[in-house]
């Protein structure tokens, strides 16, 4: 896909990510992952990420992600696939380039592995990506790797492929000096962990959509929520926030990287045997996975 008709497709709805699901042996299951993507599909996402950090990014192996991109296009129909991209220069340099001949129409760049780095090896390593491609590129302000403003306005300039900005830092500050700075230069999306908690805030900051993960198993809650936010109707954001999102905070907070594990089990309980989560995550213990059922009850499929 061309990369300004992506970035005219990412603003035009809700994102997702959908979940690695992996078998008995451990190995990606193609055909859960296929019917699980494809149900997702037939809710109006207008982008979905393979591979992305609820697709359990940071444990997959970069030979992997080929054939996860190529499973996400072969079931989701006309909806554009974006594909996780990361770690080092190189590495991500090669994971972009197999997911863009896997058939990805696009990149999120994950934040670099481990190590803190200056702005000049920031653009850099942007740059690197951007230039290895000739499809669109998001890069994801998070953690290690927070670009500024002026940084990015250099990559603006040189990387004619770089479409979009999505932030996970909560800095709500610095992101409205990025869309005051950027303008329509690039597409704005928002990245917390659970943005449903945050959407408000961003939309205010100039961010008009988000990565949904609870999209994954109560596909159309997420899409009533967002259509509501867009709506400005506030009264019915806070019914679903207090009905289901706070509850769900709850579950999430009780251990870390339940941010996955528990979309994870969200989407066994739909009926796809995803599989467990990958070490180092753990997942839900019995009681949580009881907790989590009663919260999506209303919402079975």
């Amino acid at each position: 896909m061309d990369p300004q008709h992506l970035k005219t497709s990412l603003g035009s709805g809700l994102l997702s990510f959908p979940v690695t699901p992996f078998g008995a042996d451990g190995a990606f299951n193609r055909a859960v992952y296929e019917d699980h993507v494809g149900w997702l599909s037939s809710f109006p996402a207008a982008t979905l990420f393979a591979a992305g950090g609820t697709g359990e990014f940071f444990s997959l192996k970069p030979s992997e992600i080929p054939e996860i991109v190529q499973a996400a296009k072969a079931s989701a129909g006309d909806v554009p696939i974006v594909s996780g991209c990361g770690y080092g220069t190189e590495i991500a340099v090669e994971i972009a380039q197999s997911a863009e001949a896997a058939g990805a129409d696009g990149i999120l760049l994950i934040p670099h592995y481990l190590i803190d780095a200056p702005q000049d090896g920031l653009h850099a390593h942007v740059k690197k990506v951007c230039d290895s491609v000739g499809i669109g590129v998001m890069v994801y302000n998070r953690d290690n790797s927070i670009l500024q403003p002026a940084t990015l306005a250099r990559l603006c300039d040189d990387c004619p492929n770089l479409i979009g900005f999505k932030d996970g830092s909560g800095d709500i500050g610095l992101v409205r000096q990025v869309t005051a700075k950027m303008g329509d230069r690039l597409m704005y999306l928002g990245g917390m962990p659970t943005a449903e908690l945050f959407a408000e805030a961003y939309l205010g900051a100039g961010f008009t959509t988000y990565s949904s993960a609870v999209f994954n198993f109560v596909p159309g809650l997420a899409i009533e929520f967002y259509d509501a936010l867009r709506a400005g109707n506030r009264t019915r954001c806070e019914e679903i926030l207090n009905g289901f999102f706070y509850p769900f905070m709850e579950i999430r907070n009780r251990s870390k990287g339940y941010a996955v594990s528990a979309i994870k089990a969200g989407v066994r309980l739909q009926g796809f045997d995803a599989g467990p989560v990958r070490s180092p995550l753990t997942d839900l213990n019995e009681e949580e996975m009881g907790m989590m059922a009663d919260l999506i009850a209303p919402y079975k499929r």
